[in-house]
């Protein structure tokens, strides 16, 4: 007796797509230290739909203002929260909230200071394009690095131009104590700014962009690059920059010693 087969060609094709771009962006990644995906390959080869990622996007107007910021500025607002996903069933939990923590060698603006950002609403953090979009990076960076645990944080970040210029990297150019570092783009408005900036960190190369497509990805090795992104002003009315920032470490969460 022969079992029918449900494979139609369209999904295997989708699944060579996927497959040949995640090889490609662990290759790239493992070799230069960093990747820019636009957005139909950060889609494709995190095997996330696009549409589903779309009904995310209004939680980003409701994010509350970040009250930490030491140069006293008012142009970011910000939610956080925190996962483990373990290996090899790359199954992802989410941790009770607890605060941001960067020492001062990562951070000389906020670096040592404990900072409890509101959690990430519970209607985003359940939702499946959430959980299966970290879980999928999760897993290309075990790729490109093999581990037993990552611990995992996650950053919605508005920067607007309501008080004037807003500042997406206030600290300058740096690592942020991790393994790996994903930026999505959400949505860019009214804004003029906000260039890229990944260089080696022990060496004089580089690269400049300006991220402008909604979910496109870029991914990078923290022990290996620093990254910036420059000032935003406004275009003509006030505008903003969205982002997700995910934070992938396999020796535990940045705390105090």
């Amino acid at each position: 007796m022969v079992r029918s087969c449900h494979w139609t060609w369209t999904s295997i094709d989708h699944r060579f797509r996927m497959d040949d771009l995640r090889s490609r962006a662990v290759n790239r990644l493992s070799g230069e230290g960093y990747v820019f995906l636009p957005a139909a390959d950060a889609v494709a080869a995190l095997d996330v739909g696009i549409d589903r990622l779309g009904a995310l996007r209004d939680s980003w107007s409701r994010l509350p203002r970040d009250a930490y910021l030491r140069d006293g500025g008012r142009y970011r607002s910000r939610r956080h929260a925190c996962f483990v996903q373990d290996f090899p069933a790359g199954g992802l939990s989410t941790v009770p909230r607890r605060p941001h923590w960067q020492s001062a060698t990562y951070n000389a603006l906020h670096g040592g200071l404990e900072r409890w950002f509101e959690p990430v609403e519970e209607a985003v953090a359940n939702t499946a394009a959430w959980s299966r979009l970290i879980a999928s990076l999760g897993r290309l960076f075990a790729q490109v690095r093999r581990v037993e645990r990552w611990f995992i944080e996650a950053h919605q970040f508005r920067i607007d131009t309501e008080s004037g210029i807003g500042r997406p990297t206030p600290e300058g150019a740096h690592r942020d104590g991790v393994d790996f570092v994903a930026v999505l783009l959400i949505e860019r408005h009214r804004i003029r700014g906000g260039e890229t900036r990944v260089f080696e960190a022990d060496g004089p190369s580089g690269v400049r962009f300006t991220m402008t497509e909604p979910w496109s990805t870029l991914l990078m090795d923290d022990a290996r690059v620093v990254h910036e992104t420059t000032p935003i002003q406004s275009d003509g009315e006030p505008g903003f920059r969205d982002t997700l920032v995910l934070t992938y470490r396999a020796g535990g969460f940045q705390a105090p010693e």
